[in-house]
């Protein structure tokens, strides 16, 4: 009798883990995704720089694009937070030193319009001592927007590149109604929301510091700067918290001191301060022009011969009869009303 043949035993079947339908789609986009030196992104430049940061953030770190850009804008704008702070105490110590400083340079300017050089070197010495006295540097806080402006316009060339191309999976990295992040918002709300609180920052003056009546006229110009900057705003600016006293008192940022009007110099309109600066202008141009001939006539004294600046010379002995007509004598030449005005040249 033949014994049947042994049938080896089928394992059963694995159990397959179910995935769901998103994580699937995440990991498909993850492994077909390019880099960005195959797309001819990222590079040593500073918006090169940028993109590699976002692409680490998003790959590396496992964010989605709308996260990355935040988390760099974010990181952004802690990097140039001291430079905010510095900023701050300069323009409150330029506040503060207000009135002293334009008494040094109404009498700077009266001065030179006078032609008073004395006067002139002795008030911006003067200007000098005090603002060395008080640590017044009135080019600080141009550091803030000179180191700010580049940060954040290469952001903005940075987002531009990667939507232009554009990255592919940028078009399903957005969030809520923008999933499309290579398209402009089609309800305007992302641009308004940021253009708010752009305008919110520079009218509580956190990162600029001007809220000085004195400086009105700049401060209407700057609430234009939003609307002005609606289709490419990027970033969302968040320093507001610097109004705070406990938070200035913290980060030595001195008190404003709120100066007596009435001990101000009077403000001018833009146009009346064009035209008094025009002719200040035309005044100090007359006085270089004298200061020249001036200048002229003393070379010509040095250097050339004698010149006769009398109508009559006392040293010459005449008779009863008067002078004689001598050729070198004045009576023979046409008398001059201001005979000194020819060496002038």
């Amino acid at each position: 009798v033949q014994a049947p043949p042994v049938i080896p035993a089928t394992p059963p079947p694995t159990a397959v883990p179910e995935v769901a339908s998103g994580d699937t789609t995440d990991t498909i986009l993850a492994a077909a995704e390019q880099s960005f030196t195959e797309l001819g992104l990222g590079s040593y430049t500073p918006v090169g720089l940028i993109q590699n940061l976002l692409e680490f953030m998003h790959v590396n770190l496992g964010l989605p694009w709308w996260g990355a850009i935040a988390a760099c804008t974010v990181l952004a704008r802690c990097l140039v937070f001291p430079l905010i702070v510095k900023g701050q105490r300069e323009a409150a110590n330029i506040h503060n030193h207000l009135p002293e400083i334009q008494k040094f340079s109404a009498r700077i300017r009266e001065a030179k319009l006078t032609g008073n050089h004395t006067e002139f070197y002795r008030a911006s010495s003067e200007m000098t001592f005090y603002q060395k006295k008080h640590d017044i540097k009135l080019f600080r806080p141009l550091i803030l927007p000179l180191t700010q402006a580049p940060i954040f316009i290469s952001f903005f060339i940075a987002l531009r590149e990667m939507a232009n191309l554009p990255v592919p999976s940028l078009q399903t990295g957005g969030l809520w109604w923008f999933q499309d992040l290579t398209l402009s918002d089609p309800t305007y709300i992302l641009p308004l929301v940021v253009t708010a609180t752009m305008w919110g920052v520079l009218e509580l003056g956190a990162e600029t510091g001007m809220q000085s009546s004195d400086l009105q006229w700049m401060r209407n110009f700057i609430r234009l700067m939003p609307l002005a900057v609606l289709p490419i705003t990027i970033h969302f600016p968040s320093v507001a918290c610097l109004r705070i006293p406990a938070v200035r008192t913290v980060l030595k940022i001195p008190q404003r001191v709120v100066h007596d009007a009435d001990k101000l110099p009077p403000r001018e309109g833009f146009i009346k301060s064009f035209k008094r600066g025009w002719k200040n202008a035309e005044m100090a141009h007359q006085l270089q022009e004298r200061e020249r001939r001036m200048q002229n006539h003393l070379e010509l004294a040095a250097r050339g011969p004698l010149r006769q600046t009398f109508t009559h010379n006392p040293l010459l002995q005449h008779g009863k009869d008067g002078p004689p007509n001598t050729p070198n004598s004045s009576s023979n030449k046409p008398k001059s009303k201001h005979p000194w005005s020819d060496t002038l040249g």
